[in-house]
């Protein structure tokens, strides 16, 4: 299962930079990343391609952090694609906790990582896979 690191981040300048440069020191790499406006705090969501050794190294500097896991769906970048995935989850009453994309070119494929509720993501994972759409393990995830 594809894990993502949650980061609740002081809001001020250089806090990201901080965050960023104690990634870097462990040679973590980062795939993806979104961040949410909370007021005096925000959320800094990360794909990394080593997110144990991530959240041990910002642990380690005081960062509060989670690890979770992510449904991470291949998704071809084609106009209705986003609309049979979320149909489909949508039908099996599935909700989505929270959830961001990217497109990775020159291939023109779709990521799609999605927090789902834990007791629904082994149906959530059935459901993706029998709508035509590839789960992507932790390392394929990392690894792009």
């Amino acid at each position: 299962m594809a894990k993502q690191l949650t980061i609740f981040v002081e809001n001020r300048p250089g806090r990201l930079q901080s965050i960023a440069e104690n990634l870097q020191k462990s040679h973590i790499d980062i795939r993806a990343f979104t961040i949410q406006d909370r007021g005096d705090y925000g959320l800094l969501r990360l794909i990394v391609n080593r997110p144990n050794d991530a959240y041990l190294a910002l642990a380690d500097v005081g960062c509060a952090c989670a690890l979770k896991d992510v449904l991470a769906v291949s998704v071809p970048d084609q106009p209705g694609n986003f609309y049979k995935l979320t149909a489909a989850l949508a039908a099996s009453q599935i909700n989505v906790l929270d959830a961001y994309g990217f497109v990775l070119q020159p291939h023109k494929t779709g990521v799609c990582c999605m927090e789902i509720d834990k007791p629904q993501m082994a149906k959530a994972e059935d459901v993706v896979r029998r709508a035509g759409f590839a789960v992507l393990e932790d390392e394929e995830l990392y690894g792009l």
